[in-house]
């Protein structure tokens, strides 16, 4: 925690809003979609999944193949807890909806599904088709469950390590998805109707979104070309810099990459510096929760610190 604190009090003193920004591309991207005050048909929505999962009661034991929490000490969590502490925050899910929509996003990949938060932002209204990985069953599992209820059909949710489903040349391990969900259940989403205390509704009631049905297949996933790919899972420096060297053949120059908790840690700030060094990238933006990295070959490399 005095980590964190430390970083935003130095955050604070080099950050700035668009005054302090000369390149076009950013000064609109800040006051187009950063500072975008509209209140947009999806933010409804993503205000009722995230209620739906504050009322939720059930418990479930989580798996972390991550960092840890610096939240809960056990195991077995309440839902209702981790959207409230563990999740994307309400602001946040409304910037990542707007990013979408702005940067006019087709296909984004996400790792770390968690409760399907940040997810369901990116999902809500946009005509985006998203891949989303999630290490525990468990959460997967209600995530699943979330996306039906709020019939966001242009999801396709993996279960699964990071780690064993992206091989290094930012292509999918080969079986993955589909065809391995029949030979492996490891990768496989339970079935949310035979779950024992499920609490799927299809209350019509719901707001609803019109996006597509998913039709990613393996082949098409082995070699997608990302719009947008969003990093929540392992907060670890190491994990980090694997997930985007191994990300980064499936870029293309108008790509971008989102990192969340770049302050989480010491070894989180390291990886942000030595992400924002690389070559291939032009334009890097820190807003303190998140890191954004962008490759726009047209561009002077540079950095910018903005509050959102």
């Amino acid at each position: 925690m005095f980590h964190l604190v430390k970083a935003y009090f130095r955050f604070l003193l080099h950050s700035t809003n668009q005054h302090g920004v000369h390149s076009p591309f950013v000064y609109g991207l800040v006051t187009r979609c950063f500072y975008d005050r509209r209140k947009y048909a999806s933010y409804a929505l993503l205000k009722e999944y995230r209620r739906s999962l504050l009322k939720d009661k059930r418990a479930i034991k989580v798996k972390d193949f991550g960092a840890g929490s610096k939240v809960f000490t056990s195991e077995v969590r309440k839902l209702s807890k981790m959207a409230k502490t563990a999740g994307i925050s309400p602001k946040r899910a409304r910037l990542l909806n707007r990013l979408v929509r702005y940067l006019e996003a087709d296909t984004a990949m996400e790792l770390g599904t968690s409760l399907g938060l940040g997810t369901a932002a990116m999902a809500a209204g946009n005509k985006i088709k998203v891949t989303t990985i999630e290490g525990c069953p468990q959460t997967a599992l209600i995530a699943s469950e979330k996306f039906k209820e709020f019939r966001l059909r242009n999801i396709q949710l993996m279960v699964g390590k990071f780690q064993e489903l992206l091989v290094e040349n930012g292509k999918w391990k080969e079986g993955s998805g589909e065809r391995k969900e029949e030979k492996n259940s490891k990768f496989k989403i339970p079935n949310s109707n035979s779950t024992k205390n499920s609490q799927l509704t299809t209350d019509n009631s719901k707001p609803t979104t019109d996006n597509r049905q998913p039709t990613t297949h393996n082949s098409e996933l082995r070699t997608q070309n990302n719009d947008l790919i969003y990093v929540d899972g392992n907060h670890q420096k190491e994990a980090t810099l694997s997930y985007f060297e191994k990300l980064l053949p499936t870029v293309h120059n108008d790509s971008v990459m989102i990192f969340d908790d770049i302050h989480w840690s010491k070894g989180m700030e390291e990886a942000w510096e030595e992400i924002k060094a690389h070559p291939k990238v032009k334009v890097s933006i820190d807003t303190f929760q998140w890191g954004l990295v962008f490759f726009r070959r047209e561009q002077e490399k540079e950095h910018f610190v903005i509050r959102v």
